[in-house]
């Protein structure tokens, strides 16, 4: 078997991967080296804590063996990590591993990234670039690892877990307290076990582990809400995965576009993504590379855009004023329950509907074109909830620079 995912991703860390990255955050590479550590060894921990949710590995499975974490990926990103710095690339590698940190933290993102800044000694903002930086990387990791020994979903979570102590003593010194009440949990889980005889005081690092475990569980998932006995059909919330992620967008900042308008956006959001790849003339317009809306919000059952969505929408529509060569594709997405036929319906409307919203806040028609696409090319695991909500989505391509 090859070497361990720990080593293989610390082992990437080098000064010419750090010294770029470095230089875009204006920090020292050491601290850039001890954030990407950092926020590493937390997503493997977050992995660790919720290997044991129904369809939570499979749904890490499918974004770890998508076609576009390929044994290319790795290699393009050790050699261009600092193009990440900003947050704001739209690389299909990066995307998947924004995915994969909303998979992993959701609903907790901002208070991790908070931990890890306090830990590393920066600002939650650039914490969160390292964050965004350190999630392809380990995406790429565990990409290798299980096309290098023909891992399963299965093996791969039994790899994970053996390996846990060789990470956790990369994780942020003020978990502990920001877990508040687990840290008692810890203290009751190594009270109930039994006194260990001195001989066997090896045993007490398992122990030990045990309890971090358990602290790791309860904190990813102390703010998740009951399950519903009911759940919403496809064909009634196809654009609603974007609330679900609302927590993984990052700290808004202003910033102007070409045509003098300032715009205040989210650091991880459709608009950072968009603006960076529009300005960026080393990439070329694909047929793979869409930005998912994350802000907005249809009326149940109807593809009747809410209020809400406004703000997102004239952001869009400021954007592409600014770019006046740009011609774009609206995509109308659901999951895979209900209706096949009536879920192309509805994401047809809903993204048609984006488009007239586009085309009324001073968008040429001409410049657009939208579909929708039913439950076709799924971006989450349909036999999970997170992964229909992530399926049920309003996407840009662009066609034209």
């Amino acid at each position: 078997m090859a070497g361990s995912i720990v080593e293989s991703l610390m082992g990437l860390l080098g000064p010419q991967v750090l010294g770029p990255v470095a230089s875009q955050l204006g920090e020292s590479t050491d601290t850039v080296q001890r954030g990407l550590q950092t926020g590493s060894a937390a997503m493997l921990a977050g992995l660790v804590a919720k290997i044991g949710q129904p369809g939570f590995l499979g749904q890490i499975f499918s974004l770890i063996t998508n076609p576009a974490n390929g044994p290319s990926a790795l290699s393009g990103l050790t050699s261009n990590l600092g193009s990440l710095a900003s947050g704001a690339t739209s690389s299909p590698v990066a995307n998947l591993g924004s995915q994969f940190l909303s998979s992993i933290f959701g609903s907790n993102m901002s208070s991790v990234t908070d931990s890890i800044g306090r830990s590393v000694g920066v600002s939650s903002g650039k914490a969160g670039s390292l964050l965004a930086m350190a999630a392809p990387l380990v995406l790429g990791v565990l990409g290798q690892h299980v096309r290098q020994n023909n891992l399963s979903a299965a093996d791969l979570g039994s790899t994970l877990k053996a390996e846990a102590p060789s990470f956790q003593r990369f994780l942020p010194a003020g978990l502990g307290s920001l877990m508040g009440g687990a840290s008692n949990l810890a203290s009751n889980v190594t009270a109930a076990v039994p006194k260990v005889a001195t001989g066997n005081r090896w045993l007490w690092p398992a122990v030990l582990l045990a309890a971090l475990l358990l602290c790791l569980f309860w904190f990813f998932n102390r703010t998740k809400a009951p399950v519903s006995d009911a759940v919403q059909p496809a064909s009634t919330a196809a654009a609603d995965a974007g609330s679900s992620a609302a927590s993984a967008l990052g700290d808004f900042f202003k910033t102007k576009l070409p045509d003098g308008v300032e715009l205040n956006i989210p650091r991880f959001g459709i608009e950072s993504k968009l603006i960076s790849f529009l300005g960026d003339s080393s990439k070329p317009v694909d047929t793979t590379t869409w930005f998912n809306f994350d802000r907005l919000l249809f009326d149940t059952g109807k593809a009747t855009l809410q209020p809400s969505s406004q703000e997102q929408l004239g952001n869009i529509a400021a954007i592409l004023k600014a770019y006046p060569n740009v011609h774009v594709k609206l995509g109308g997405y659901t999951d895979n329950t209900g209706n096949a036929a009536a879920n192309v319906a509805l994401s047809d409307a809903r993204a048609k509907n984006v488009m007239d919203a586009l085309v009324a806040a001073g968008v040429a028609p001409s410049r657009l074109e939208s579909k929708g696409y039913g439950d076709e090319h799924p971006v989450g695991d349909n036999a999970t909830e997170e992964g229909r909500a992530q399926n049920r989505r309003i996407s840009l391509l662009v066609t034209h620079k």
